[in-house]
């Protein structure tokens, strides 16, 4: 099946935390599809959040149409109850459905201390971080998932940052990271539980090592030139961009049978695999895989086969 196939056409997608990143990604190849996609976050063009970083949401909603579907950018702080409640809200006056979640909320980036011990890291800033990245997610179902459950089939996706496996037996930057990162794993399983016997299906997903407009301004390159970083960090040679998890939501959201996943972790680079979807280059970046095989053992970089 083409991925510029509108297989999504009638469909209504929210994903929390869609001003850049992964977020982003997600959205824009869910409109590709022709999904109408409801975009939330806190930086506007009007004020930017404590990121004071340029993207804003009322982009995102512009590049969902861009793409072909229709974006709808929401202005939402997913810590405040009350804006999530107003938010879904929305979705239900105009739409009267919801077929897809996606918690991508993290905000993060500024708050974790690499390899830093919890009483060694700043407290205020990881028990910040364990908020925005654990209870904004469970806030936003928590009054999202009536909706959905309104009509079969729906789709929940935990966004986060590595597989089941590999989180299990790794330790993740630092405490409170290693903490939240895990718990919304446990979050997809639990609501697997919950939604299953409902008729709805829940995932954790993880993307690969991401081309993030943060992570590209912070190589010094742009996604025009971002092989000139592979001088210095040699294993950035496996990253990808945010369009390639976006294309493997897309696939979930299409698959008629996407309950075979209940409450399962993932990655893109594994759904790449079963449904056939490629990077924005064409290639299929298999990360975790080579994290495992190649990086981790500390081997020389050499992403042959391996996207």
């Amino acid at each position: 099946m083409p991925e510029t196939q509108r297989t999504l056409e009638g469909r209504v997608a929210l994903v929390a935390g869609a001003t850049r990143g992964a977020g982003r990604g997600i959205a824009v190849q869910l409109g590709a599809r022709g999904a109408t996609v409801y975009v939330s976050g806190r930086s506007t063009r009007g004020k930017r959040s404590e990121y004071d970083r340029p993207e804003t949401i009322e982009e995102t909603a512009e590049l969902v149409t861009a793409a072909g579907g229709r974006g709808i950018a929401v202005v939402a702080d997913h810590l405040v109850p009350a804006e999530v409640e107003a938010l879904v809200g929305r979705i239900d006056a105009e739409q009267g459905r919801l077929d897809v979640l996606v918690n991508d909320i993290w905000g993060g980036e500024l708050l974790f201390e690499w390899d830093s011990t919890v009483w060694e890291h700043d407290l205020d800033k990881g028990l910040r971080l364990m908020r925005l990245a654990v209870e904004t997610h469970a806030v936003t179902s928590h009054f999202a998932l009536p909706l959905m459950l309104r009509e079969p089939g729906g789709l929940v996706v935990e966004m986060t940052d590595g597989t089941a496996e590999y989180n299990a037996s790794n330790y993740r930057v630092s405490f409170f990271y290693d903490i939240a990162k895990s718990a919304v794993l446990r979050m997809a399983f639990a609501l697997g539980h919950e939604l299953g016997p409902r008729g709805a299906t829940a995932v954790a997903l993880t993307p690969g090592w991401l081309r993030s407009e943060m992570m590209l301004d912070n190589f010094g390159v742009t996604e025009e030139n971002w092989r000139d970083a592979l001088d210095k960090v040699p294993h950035f040679a496996i990253s990808e961009t945010p369009s390639y998890v976006g294309r493997a939501v897309a696939a979930l959201a299409a698959d008629p049978d996407v309950a075979r996943w209940n409450g399962q972790s993932l990655s893109g680079g594994q759904l790449a695999q079963v449904y056939g979807f490629t990077d924005l280059d064409g290639s299929r970046p298999d990360c975790w895989r080579y994290m495992v095989e190649v990086q981790d053992p500390g081997r020389p970089a050499d992403t042959t086969g391996y996207r």
